[in-house]
């Protein structure tokens, strides 16, 4: 099985490195975020005589990757329909979970390269003054175990349109829900509150955002990767028999 998985990655990532368009996203985006650190009026890095990257920078980082997840999940399956290539991709002798984990893995390697490229900033505010690291090496491994569950969302989701924009629309939608579950868990009472905040992405990424890698956290998100790929799969399955 993961030989065949390497052999879907390597051709899902040669894919995405031979157009330019990757180079140009990633570097906009690194800009983008350090513009938002540095410059903004809401971060104000610069206001603070201080060498910390706080609660902003991550903070900041989680809104944008609920834009940035989708763009990239939302082609992975809806592409392939629409240009009419889903049925040789079927044909291959792969298995249907060797084609969903390759193609996860590419996509996820891509936004790993993402976050990479803002890595400049940390170390641009190491510079400055002392830093505390712990939080930042936190704030990285949640950022991309984030991505990651946001990413198995958007796969599962674009296997069931054959509409890129449909995908992204319900992907972002779906992201902002089990977001936004954080901020509404003091709200819905003592019973469902816990729960609320337990199934929250948000809740268990900015945990690690402040340097706690708990392994209840590192569950979740593992959980919730396997448990959407499962979806996947089980959508791209169905497709072969139609």
């Amino acid at each position: 099985m993961w030989r065949d998985v390497a052999t879907v990655y390597r051709k899902e990532l040669r894919a995405y490195f031979t157009s330019p368009i990757p180079y140009v996203f990633t570097a906009l985006f690194a800009a983008f975020m350090a513009w938002r650190f540095f410059f903004e009026d809401d971060t104000a890095f610069f206001l603070f005589d201080k060498a910390d990257m706080g609660r902003g920078f991550f903070f900041q980082l989680e809104r944008y990757l609920i834009v940035l997840v989708p763009i990239v999940g939302m082609g992975q399956w809806s592409a392939e329909v629409g240009r009419g290539t889903i049925e040789t991709l079927m044909t291959l002798p792969v298995r249907t979970s060797s084609l969903v984990v390759g193609k996860f893995l590419s996509a996820w390697t891509l936004i790993l390269v993402c976050l990479l490229a803002t890595v400049a900033i940390p170390i641009t505010v190491s510079s400055l003054g002392e830093m505390d690291w712990g939080p930042v090496y936190g704030g990285y491994l949640g950022a991309f175990l984030f991505c990651g569950a946001l990413l198995a969302l958007a796969v599962w989701i674009s296997s069931l349109t054959q509409h890129e924009i449909v995908a992204f629309v319900l992907t972002l939608v779906a992201g902002i829900v089990f977001v936004g579950m954080y901020e509404l868990a003091d709200k819905v009472g003592s019973f469902f509150g816990p729960v609320f905040e337990q199934l929250s992405l948000a809740a268990h990424y900015q945990s690690m955002g402040r340097g706690v890698v708990d392994l209840r956290d590192l569950t979740y998100f593992v959980s919730f990767i396997v448990f959407f790929l499962y979806l996947n799969a089980q959508s791209v399955e169905n497709r072969r028999y139609r």
